[in-house]
């Protein structure tokens, strides 16, 4: 007895593992030793195997280069198992979610203001009371969040409020309203950023554009990275923000409190004193409209609550409280400073509010002015992360319900939805240069989506509380029916003051994107339809041999791998030659009677030249007198490097290509790698019967 048993048979079921019998000590005995491959990248045993990092290691040089990019640029694989280091505290929530709410509080004054100076500065006086109301429905709006979180914590927000208790469709609306604002906050919050940045360098002003979509390309890179890693990065300039706008509102207001008023900056193009229009009710409204872009982002918590460490929802809870409570403060303590102070807002937005109130306070050359630009313009900037966080997720709880396509579900190697924040960083960038970077132009097309989602949401929990009836439900269904009245009356106001400045594109856009939705939802339900197993289905079905049809170019090595393999999985086997004179039709007879096979050959003569279209029509031919599936079997030449792949016609690429939509037609492709010089694979000879 040999120590060692031959080697298993070549036909026998591939298997990573091989059993090698040796021989044992005594006579008789025997041992079985189970071999693993080595450097295969898999670890496991008896068919169950789990694919280590080593399998994600690109081969070739130009891959490993790439590979090595994306390392560098956003940073090394996670494993799955770490999904839930990737989560967020209250510390770090606050910048990731609520950076939009907070940074608004920099811009949300001078919105209304520059309204309101259309009337004149006289008509500024109304700034502290549109302030006091964009409070008052903000505070409405966290009460009525935080029972949308406590409801719903696994998030979704609006967009599962409104379609668990107000239908589908109403669901879509939301999510539609949702998905538009989260794009405008990326180009409202970029473009407001810059507008910082020129107010201490006027310079710059004119490269608003290219610098946005700059930053926004360098946001989506850092999201990229993954959730904890962005809200680190970020956590630094929204703290700062913090500091620094207390800071100037402590030393304002004690300024003020003393009768200490320093000289009052003046805007660079103010707007006329007098007014160019008259003061009305539309015109206060559409300040207020204005103002409550301040509003926006504070849905962006109740959407993300999955994004917070255990217990989700109490967390999530105490960072919306926060978030309320810090852009109440700034924006308040902003605008009772800069009215009472008499800071007008400049025309040509050179310079903004923020920054002439500042330089009033401190000083133009004091450290503190450049700190608190600086820091504004950087949580400006990062108040875009909020999209970036808001959009992909949102995306992904649709792909998941399938109205959005799969792969914006689908984690990338950072356990961050790749396809979310590459899609809306591009849409951002458009939108931002298609409006020229300017906030004002911008602006009229904001809080329309979210105050949308807002009234929805708040409506779809009445709806709830009424059905379920559970402890406190009259309480809750106070607070939210207050909730509905007070988002859908400032929707009213958003939608007439702002319609004709743009608002009708929102308007007109979320019913194109309800139907672009709810058709691709259609399409995944059809898709499901036709493939679903029945319970008398679930079995292997037993097909016949295939109808095998191998297109022969050239006898050389790669086609006569073509037609080997085409033998070896089917007894009907056609080949097919498509020519384009009568002499080379006659020639390729001729070397094929000398090959000696008895698969039979088709010759096409095509004398306009074209080599894919005639053989379509043949196999069309082909398969309306043949009951069974067609199977197209490619021969396709491989060359060693990828630059040499331009050298040759890839004729068998492009008939894949044509082949790939026709029903009843299976295409196998048998690649020929250029090193593959020796002799075919063993098997029967091809002029031998099979």
């Amino acid at each position: 007895m040999s120590a060692e048993e031959p080697p298993q048979n070549p036909n026998d079921t591939p298997s990573l593992e091989r059993r090698v019998t040796r021989a044992g000590r005594h006579v008789g005995d025997r041992y079985v030793r189970i071999v693993r491959p080595i450097g295969s990248g898999l670890r496991g045993h008896g068919g169950h195997y789990v694919a280590t990092e080593q399998t994600m290691a690109a081969s070739g040089r130009l891959g490993r280069a790439w590979q090595g990019a994306l390392g560098v640029l956003i940073g090394k694989r996670l494993h799955s198992e770490a999904e839930a280091e990737e989560r967020v505290g209250v510390e770090t929530g606050l910048p990731i979610l609520a950076s939009d709410n907070i940074s608004s509080s920099a811009y949300a004054t001078e919105e209304a203001m520059r309204i309101l100076a259309i009337a004149g500065a006289g008509a500024l006086i109304f700034t502290m009371p549109i302030a006091l109301a964009v409070v008052f429905v903000l505070a409405i709006v966290v009460l009525s969040e935080s029972r949308v979180i406590r409801a719903y914590p696994n998030g979704g927000g609006s967009y599962l409020v409104a379609r668990e208790n107000h239908g589908v469709i109403a669901g879509l609306v939301a999510a539609s309203a949702l998905l538009i604002d989260y794009v405008l906050t990326v180009a409202v919050s970029t473009a407001a950023g810059i507008a910082a940045i020129s107010s201490f360098a006027p310079e710059l002003h004119p490269f608003r554009v290219p610098i946005g979509v700059g930053l926004i390309a360098l946001l989506g890179v850092g999201n990229l990275r993954g959730v904890r890693e962005a809200g680190i990065a970020f956590a630094a300039p929204t703290y700062a923000y913090i500091v620094g706008m207390a800071a100037i509102l402590l030393i304002g207001l004690g300024r003020v409190y003393v009768g200490a008023i320093p000289p009052i900056a003046q805007p660079p193009h103010p707007f006329d004193p007098v007014g160019t229009a008259p003061l009305t009710v539309l015109l206060i409204l559409r300040a207020f409209a204005s103002g409550s872009v301040g509003l926006t982002g504070s849905e962006a918590i109740a959407n993300g609550v999955p994004s917070f460490k255990k217990p989700e929802a109490r967390n999530a809870v105490i960072t919306l409280l926060l978030m309320g409570s810090i852009f109440a403060s700034i924006f308040l303590g902003l605008t009772f400073l800069a009215t009472q102070l008499g800071i007008a807002p400049d025309a040509d937005e050179i310079e903004t509010v923020n920054s002439m109130l500042t330089r009033t306070i401190v000083g133009a050359t004091s450290p503190l002015y450049f700190f608190v630009q600086f820091s504004t313009a950087i949580i400006l900037l990062l108040a875009a992360n909020t999209g970036f966080t808001g959009f992909p997720r949102l995306a992904s709880v649709l792909a998941n319900d399938r109205f959005m396509p799969r792969h914006f579900a689908d984690m990338g190697s950072r356990l961050a939805f790749n396809t979310g924040i590459i899609v809306l960083g591009v849409l951002a960038a458009i939108i931002l240069t298609a409006f020229g970077g300017s906030v004002n132009a911008l602006v009229p097309l904001y809080t329309i989506g979210v105050f949308l989602a807002f009234t929805l949401s708040q409506s779809g929990l009445v709806r709830r509380w009424w059905r379920l009836r559970n402890k406190g439900w009259r309480a809750s269904i106070a607070i939210n029916a207050l909730g509905t009245v007070v988002t859908g009356t400032v929707l009213v106001v958003v939608a007439v003051t702002k319609f004709q400045l743009g608002a009708w594109m929102v308007l007109l856009l979320i019913p194109l994107i309800v139907a672009l939705l709810y058709a691709i939802n259609r399409h995944y339900t059809n898709v499901q339809d036709a493939l679903v197993i029945t319970g008398g289905e679930q079995r292997l079905p037993i097909l016949g041999a295939p109808a095998v049809i191998v297109p022969v170019a050239r006898i050389d090595r790669a086609g006569l791998q073509a037609l080997a393999f085409a033998r070896s999985v089917s007894p009907d086997v056609k080949a097919v030659h498509v020519s384009t004179s009568t002499e080379s039709a006659n020639e390729f007879q001729r070397r094929w009677q000398r090959l000696g096979t008895d698969i039979p050959l088709d010759i096409v003569e095509s004398p306009f030249r074209s080599l894919v279209a005639p053989l379509l029509k043949y196999i069309d031919a082909i398969d309306k007198s043949d009951d069974r599936p067609i199977t197209v079997v490619l021969s396709e030449f491989v060359p060693r490097h990828w630059w040499e792949w331009f050298l040759h016609s890839q004729t068998a690429m492009r008939l894949k290509a044509s082949l790939l939509f026709r029903p009843n037609t299976i295409v196998i492709d048998v690649p020929y790698h250029s090193s593959d010089t020796g002799d075919l694979a063993p098997g029967p000879p091809l002029d031998s019967a099979h």
